[in-house]
């Protein structure tokens, strides 16, 4: 640091031009890296150098204040050295307000929480910040609550504008908060609803943390909004940015004060609570006689050492588990859990008596509801019906889509049909295993041909062998699984599983409308497709359930939900991979072309990353087929 001898008079808007040139030209990390240190340093108790700071910042031109603004804030080790640093530029300065009250906070989402609470806590430290710090808050309330930027902004920037609210929130003083409390409420009330509508579980959590938040601050008395979710770390995040003090930030010292005094005055009421529990406790001489006569301590326990709790013999026929399940009957409870728990191997085990009664089976299972708290219900319902879909799967099918499309069923339901749809094409599509493995142990084997095995059909499994143990090996590798030679089960019935749920999709019901408020339905509904797609790989009908696939995709790609347009481009990457590419290039030239405009208009705009990284695979796939093709000679 220089001193200028004399008391002579300067201007220091030269250095403010090199300092905002240098961090416009990429060297901010540079130059601030030892500025900001050093008049941390120099401001802690000198009134002079916090003006000549102030000065500096405010004479560096609007064109690089945004750098410069971004540097001090970033590198700041607190909000309050902040504060000695820039003064009350934001005030002064449009530019600087515009940055820090808007570019950092609702344009940008890249920024440490850190930043966001140097930059907060710098507006909330003086009473002339403070009114930017109301306003800022209803801007980020505005566009929490907003359903068309929680439609249309990517997860990372809704978490981001998430911690600026709880920071904001943990700076707002009492009477700020009382002024303010119907404000808080209207936008806790639109912006939950928005949140809960999601179909991406990170942001309904998002809505529910940031809900309960804002109903903390505004009900400090009376009953809080509460939800049920699962912690991680994002979440314990969140609420500590509501409850901790940001570091090195100067309190004011009132409203401690005035928190103090409502404890103080409080705290003759504690007592007075805690007496009643025991006057009410209390008993008079003649109950202590009368309970002493009523004690069964004196009473010898009665020897149960011995006892086996009695078990529940489980249906042993298809027919007897199904009177069981269909039954309204309260006494036989345990009779209905044990059957619940031997229901998928009954089924297995006896597939033509299954098949006899597949329908109805499936009918129950759907329907069945827990009656006693049986660990793993939903689990063990699940593997039961995807037990009858595989051994019965064309009338099951056939049953399922139809109800998924039924009046009267629940969301619930309906999705539980499609997890069922895809478990079983699962099974039904992979081959089985063997438990055989082999082994590449350091003992050779040792082959002894017994009398009559001589024969041709053994000879170059002999010699095999024997080059094997002449062999000297360093490595065999990992032992390897071999695959059961078995038909694909899903051949022949794949066309029953797809193309029954992609027929109706546009048409609403009563209670289930896919293209409307029920678009987490559709979400998993196109997962599901794209699975079995996927899954239909080298079957008959792959290529006509490739040509439905895309006119099903052509029609919602421009659907509002981002769960939605990852269900899509999941079905573009399905039908790349399972349509043989001579079929796509003959049946599907139009359409395909169309489609890679749509994904290279994806890949650039949209705001989701899930998205656009689909998009690309995309690309990147269509962009092998095409090689492959060029590589084959005509």
């Amino acid at each position: 640091v220089c001193f200028i001898p004399g008391g002579l008079d300067c201007s220091i808007s030269f250095v403010s031009h090199v300092l905002g040139k240098v961090c416009v030209h990429g060297r901010q990390k540079e130059i601030l890296g030892v500025l900001v240190p050093c008049l941390t340093d120099v401001t802690k108790s000198d009134c002079i150098w916090q003006r000549i700071c102030w000065r500096l910042v405010e004479c560096v031109p609007d064109r690089w204040m945004e750098a410069v603004v971004l540097g001090f804030v970033q590198r700041a080790p607190g909000a309050d050295v902040l504060s000695r640093l820039l003064g009350n530029l934001v005030v002064k300065n449009k530019k600087a307000q515009f940055v820090v009250t808007q570019k950092m906070l609702l344009l940008q989402y890249g920024h440490t929480t850190a930043v966001l609470q140097n930059l907060l806590g710098y507006l909330s430290l003086e009473s002339l910040r403070h009114t930017l710090l109301l306003r800022v808050l209803q801007e980020l309330l505005e566009t929490w609550s907003s359903s068309s930027a929680v439609k249309h902004s990517p997860v990372e920037q809704q978490l981001y504008i998430s911690k600026a609210i709880l920071i904001c929130l943990s700076h707002l003083k009492e009477p700020e908060i009382e002024s303010y409390r119907q404000e808080l409420l209207t936008s806790m009330m639109e912006g939950v609803k928005c949140h809960l509508d999601s179909s991406l579980p990170q942001l309904r959590r998002l809505g529910m943390v940031v809900a309960e938040s804002i109903s903390l601050k505004i009900n400090t008395e009376g009953p809080v909004l509460k939800f049920e979710y699962e912690e991680d770390n994002e979440t314990r995040e969140l609420k500590s940015l509501l409850v901790q003090t940001p570091p090195f930030c100067v309190v004011p010292s009132l409203p401690d004060d005035d928190r103090s005094e409502e404890a103080g005055a409080a705290l003759p009421l504690v007592p007075e609570s805690n007496e009643k529990p025991h006057t009410a406790a209390a008993v008079t001489p003649d109950e202590e006689s009368d309970a002493e006569l009523d004690s069964d301590d004196d009473l010898v326990p009665y020897d149960m050492s011995e006892d086996k709790e009695l078990k529940i013999k489980a249906p042993v026929y298809i027919r007897d588990c199904i009177e069981v399940l269909a039954g309204s009957r309260s006494e036989d409870v345990d009779k209905w859990e044990a059957t619940v728990k031997a229901l998928e191997s009954l089924v297995r085990k006896n597939p033509a008596a299954t098949r006899e009664v597949s329908v109805e089976l499936a009918k129950i299972l759907l329907h069945l509801e827990e009656k006693t708290c049986i660990e793993g219900f939903v689990e063990l319902r699940q593997r039961a019906q995807v037990a009858v879909l595989t051994t019965d799967p064309i009338p099951v099918a056939k049953y399922l889509t139809s109800q998924f499309y039924s009046l009267n069923y629940s969301l619930r339901q309906r999705m539980d049909i499609l997890d069922v749809l895809v478990l079983a094409a699962q099974e039904l599509s992979c081959p089985k295993f063997r438990g055989k493995t082999k082994h590449s142990g350091a003992q050779k084997p040792c082959i002894q041909l017994l009398p009559g095995s001589d024969s041709s059909k053994d000879w170059r499994r002999v010699v095999d062998e024997r080059i094997k143990s002449k062999t000297r090996r360093f490595d065999m590798g990992q032992s390897r699984v071999e695959l059961a030679s078995c038909p694909n089960e899903f051949n022949s019935v794949a066309g029953h599983f797809f193309f029954p749920l992609i027929q109706h999709f546009d048409r609403p019901l009563t209670t289930f409308d896919l293209l409307g408020e029920d678009h987490l339905v559709l979400g998993r509904l196109v997962h599901t497709l794209a699975v079995l797609m996927y899954l239909a790989v080298n079957t008959v009908a792959v290529t006509a359930m490739g040509k439905a696939l895309l006119e099903f995709v052509w029609a919602l790609r421009f659907h509002t939900d981002s769960y939605v347009r990852q269900g899509l481009l999941s079905c573009i990457s399905s039908l790349l991979l399972s349509v043989p590419t001579e079929r796509i290039l003959a049946d599907m030239t139009e359409e395909l072309l169309e489609t890679q405009s749509w994904l290279g208009d994806v890949m650039e705009k949209d705001p989701d990353g899930d998205c656009r990284r689909l998009a690309l695979q995309n690309l990147l796939l269509m962009e092998n087929l095409k090689k492959k093709l060029e590589a084959v000679p005509s």
